[in-house]
């Protein structure tokens, strides 16, 4: 009896108590295995591992191909852009909202609610669920003249606008600027070799994708953010159970001060000389034009996409007007 004991303790200590579930996941990273982004996802998949999950890893340099394949079934999961993945998810897709996260701190507010627990419902959508969060930089507008400073300065100008992002296209045609179609694939480029006069993109874009060429000696990096880009990971619903797609969404979360320090160092590295300053007046004007672009592609109105989730413009509303309750838009008739 005793030997049997000590066999089936023997057994129990060499077996697993269950094998790991095998998730294959498309990631998006503009430089490949080697860019930063690439590796938080990897950072991410190893802490995954302790809850029961082996995400198989294949990078992809074009987003495009990344979100293709993940729609013909070559990937369980896809990690891209929220500008990408906004169709799996309107709400969490109206993260990027133009204008709707004017700090970091409401970034930071914003994140740390949607990865709780009662959140859980708005991260399913038509058979597909949002797993994680991951701030990728806020986006900037890339100039090469510096005196583009204020919206009414743009129009007329060329901007590189990816062909696929409504909310963009929507924007660039209100300030009557022209649209010149790209995808993430070519915009660098076309900045640089002045096929188009601005582009929009996070800092690390400055070094990364060498825009300060675009740049030049007359140009600059207007210091408002147009929108906080994210990296989404996006799965078939039921590829994970409920309880180990909550644990992801804290995974993903956890990441954040690894995220923001990543993104400081970008920031910081761009010369102060390339930064283009502008005044407070200024920004209120950014905020009010993009606030009304918003509720017109909240509801469709004069022409616009009906892109962006109601429930996630009245959060964000919540969050700014709590961090600025002086702002004009927290007494407005027409709030979001």
């Amino acid at each position: 009896m005793i030997r049997k004991s000590l066999t089936a303790l023997t057994l129990a200590a060499i077996t697993p108590i269950a094998s790991a579930q095998t998730v294959k996941m498309c990631v998006f990273d503009v430089i490949g295995a080697n860019g930063d982004m690439f590796n938080m996802v990897k950072d991410y998949a190893l802490e995954m591992k302790s809850h029961g999950v082996d995400f198989d890893l294949k990078p992809y340099t074009d987003e495009g191909v990344a979100v293709g394949d993940f729609n013909a079934g070559q990937c369980d999961a896809v990690a891209a852009t929220d500008i990408r993945t906004r169709p799996f998810n309107r709400f969490t897709g109206t993260v990027s909202a133009v204008g709707a996260i004017p700090s970091y701190d409401d970034l930071k507010t914003l994140l740390a609610t949607l990865a709780q627990a009662k959140a859980a419902p708005l991260m399913k959508q038509d058979g597909y669920e949002v797993l994680g969060i991951v701030p990728a930089g806020a986006g900037y507008l890339f100039v090469n003249d510096r005196s583009m400073d204020t919206a009414g300065d743009l129009a007329g100008k060329r901007m590189a606008t990816l062909d696929y992002q409504k909310d963009a296209i929507h924007m660039v045609n209100f300030i009557k600027a022209t649209v010149v179609p790209s995808d993430i694939t070519n915009f660098a480029g076309k900045f640089n070799n002045g096929s188009v006069d601005t582009a929009y993109a996070p800092a690390f874009a400055y070094e990364a994708l060498e825009l300060y060429k675009g740049i030049g000696e007359k140009g600059g990096i207007v210091d408002y953010p147009l929108a906080q880009l994210t990296i989404q990971v996006i799965a078939r619903e039921g590829v994970l159970d409920d309880a180990t797609a909550q644990a992801s969404r804290q995974v993903a979360w956890d990441m954040y001060p690894q995220a923001m320090n990543l993104i400081s160092r970008q920031e910081a590295a761009i010369p102060e000389d390339k930064w283009v300053r502008i005044s407070e007046k200024d920004v209120e004007g950014y905020q009010e034009m993009f606030r009304q672009n918003r509720i017109e592609m909240r509801d469709g109105l004069n022409g616009a996409p009906d892109v962006y989730h109601p429930k996630m413009l009245s959060l964000l509303s919540k969050i700014r007007c709590s961090s600025n309750p002086s702002a004009s838009e927290c007494t407005s008739e027409n709030r979001e």
